[in-house]
């Protein structure tokens, strides 16, 4: 049995022992790996990420009156509100609260529900568990009340959750990741037009190997959201709606060397994404590895969201001969260093990086040997 299905019955089987009957629907949903394009994508630029082997799922049953229960084996505790409330409770039921009122908000205010959240993406890696949460609730709070909606409006919706309920200015690749994935292949996803293309990803020869530092530094939510405030403020600079629309001439035109510094890194990280695809349709994996190493140093120098911990992987990684190339991933100051290794060889990475990173840290790093799977599984009523 695959692990979607392992998942689904896990989140059955808790629903039942919480509150005592089956669930009215289950979906489950997909956490991603980023291969190239970060902080790109709230600039309405390019990205390239896949769903990995990693999920969330959740077990719904609408109420008759408005009250929400939820409970979750990742996060830990029960939560019980006598209905949806009209701000953030500032825990992880944040963004299924913040879905379900966008629901409400599109569809009128439905009833209360009781939730069970079971997932194995780990939290605070990078690997979007949030954005895994998030679709898993909308697919099956969405199928309990009997609204279908297209994949990209269900990512949308999950995306203004997020941003306006959360407070997290994230942009919609783990959402749109989420929904739309397809095996072995990764998207080239376009944040402005929101036009797609599957990319066949490298065969079993090589591996995604994700290296968690095992640190989740208390800024990245803050810094996350300045750097957007920081990209925005660049692109006014030069007349534009976002960086999207700006090239390297443009550059010397901002003023401010911070602001000059995150639109760098954007245009240089657009620019990446395309020779990623383009390497991957060629067929020529290999292709990725000065694109990941450089796009680990704009992030680390231009864009200021690396942290000691990642780039000594990184390092670690680069000194390997059968790494192909790293980076590190998602928005910063933590979580996973992403390394594309020789299949053979892994072990040997593995071994490589966890003793270098105890030298200097005196601990070793979670690692998670990835693939690409399909996105959110249909609903499944019960």
């Amino acid at each position: 049995m695959s692990a979607p299905h392992q998942l689904d019955q896990r989140a059955r089987n808790a629903f039942r022992e919480a509150f005592g009957y089956p669930p009215g629907s289950v979906a489950v949903a997909p956490g991603r790996m980023n291969i190239v394009g970060e902080h790109t994508d709230y600039n309405q630029g390019f990205v390239l990420p896949a769903a990995i082997d990693r999920h969330t799922a959740v077990a719904l049953r609408l109420r008759r009156d408005v009250r929400i229960a939820l409970s979750s084996d990742r996060y830990g505790g029960s939560i019980a509100l006598e209905r949806l409330p009209p701000r953030r409770q500032g825990n992880w039921a944040d963004y299924v609260l913040g879905v379900a009122r966008e629901i409400g908000n599109r569809f009128g205010e439905g009833p209360g529900f009781e939730a069970v959240v079971a997932s194995d993406v780990p939290v605070g890696a990078g690997l979007s568990s949030s954005g895994a949460l998030e679709v898993a609730l909308a697919v099956a709070l969405l199928a309990a009340r009997g609204i279908e909606m297209a994949p990209l409006k269900i990512a949308q919706l999950c995306q203004t959750g997020e941003n306006e309920f959360v407070g997290a200015q994230t942009g919609i690749m783990d959402q749109f990741t989420a929904l739309k994935a397809r095996g072995g292949n990764a998207i080239l996803l376009d944040c402005r037009s929101l036009e797609d293309e599957y990319v066949p990803l490298p065969g079993g020869q090589l591996t995604w190997l994700l290296a968690d530092t095992r640190v989740r530094h208390e800024l990245a939510s803050s810094a996350y959201n300045q750097r957007r405030i920081e990209c925005e403020a660049a692109a006014r600079e030069l007349g534009l709606t976002s960086l999207r629309e700006a090239s390297v001439d443009d550059l010397e035109r901002i003023a401010d060397p911070v602001q000059r510094h995150r639109a760098r890194h954007v245009i240089t990280e657009n620019a990446r994404v395309l020779s990623a695809a383009d390497s991957l349709r060629r067929r020529v994996p290999r292709g990725l590895g000065p694109i990941l190493y450089a796009s680990h140093e704009s992030l680390r120098l231009d864009f200021a969201v690396s942290c000691r911990e990642l780039d000594c992987l990184v390092e670690l990684a680069a000194g390997m001969p059968q790494v192909i190339g790293a980076r590190m991933m998602g928005g910063g100051f933590g979580g996973c260093a992403l390394v594309l290794v020789e299949s053979t060889g892994t072990d040997d990475v593995e071994q490589h990086l966890s003793q270098g990173y105890a030298e200097e840290f005196h601990r070793s790093p979670q690692f998670y040997r990835v693939r690409a799977v399909d996105g959110v599984m249909p609903e499944r009523v019960a």
